[in-house]
């Protein structure tokens, strides 16, 4: 069964993303609170993300194979009980261990990366699924993602482009969004969703709640077509 996908994220008052423009450093404690009030068991975000906030752009340490790999699933041992999903189609992510904290580590990957790479992941014990031979197809990743491991909820937490790609698949069934009081007004700056010329997507309001320092908490739920 799919899990259900939550996109999680704070943004200015018109949206944008990049929280280093905002003047002052927003209050990332209010945005972790508020993630660990939904029942998720993972959360998901792309490569860029990654390096930036928690690989600090660690290189694969790639080494020769004696015979090529297929292009299977591969679950890793582990004991977790959640996750987090790293989107990284090309395999660029290096990893220190299969966790970050006590979260275990499960790589999207497309079937274009190397023998080199998928050994390196197998060596460091990082699962990985395959989403596609080219391209990433979301609807699948996610179908492998709740019958490969105990994931029913996923929190989505990532830029612009990995965001507008599950909306624009129609796979984000809600949005948890946290309004910091400045607005950013750069339009180069990206927004939560970048989906190119894709159709406008509607929502049904769930809740409004005030949080500290003027931040307010809304959520929306995705309206029926």
């Amino acid at each position: 069964m799919k899990p259900r996908v939550i996109c999680h994220m704070m943004s200015s008052l018109d949206g944008r993303i990049i929280t280093s423009r905002w003047g002052t450093t927003p209050n990332t404690k209010e945005y972790e609170n508020t993630a660990a009030t939904i029942d998720s068991q993972a959360w998901m975000c792309g490569r860029v993300t990654m390096e930036k906030d928690f690989t600090e752009g660690l290189a694969p340490d790639l080494q020769p194979v004696a015979e090529p790999l297929d292009r299977s699933d591969f679950v890793a041992e582990h004991s977790a009980e959640s996750f987090v999903v790293a989107v990284d189609a090309h395999g660029k992510l290096g990893w220190e261990s299969a966790y970050i904290d006590e979260e275990h580590i499960i790589a999207v990957l497309t079937e274009k990366v190397s023998d080199e790479y998928l050994a390196y992941l197998r060596r460091v014990g990082v699962s990985y699924v395959f989403g596609g031979a080219q391209e990433l197809d979301f609807a699948l990743v996610l179908d492998k993602l709740g019958r490969l491991f105990p994931i029913q909820t996923i929190l989505l937490e990532g830029g612009g482009h990995i965001n507008g790609s599950l909306l624009k698949a129609g796979l984000v069934d809600e949005l948890s969004l946290l309004h910091y009081p400045v607005v950013d007004g750069d339009p180069s700056s990206p927004t939560i969703f970048e989906q190119g010329n894709a159709p406008a997507r509607p929502f049904t309001l769930l809740s409004v709640e005030q949080r500290p320092e003027g931040i307010l908490w809304v959520r929306y739920q995705a309206a029926q077509r």
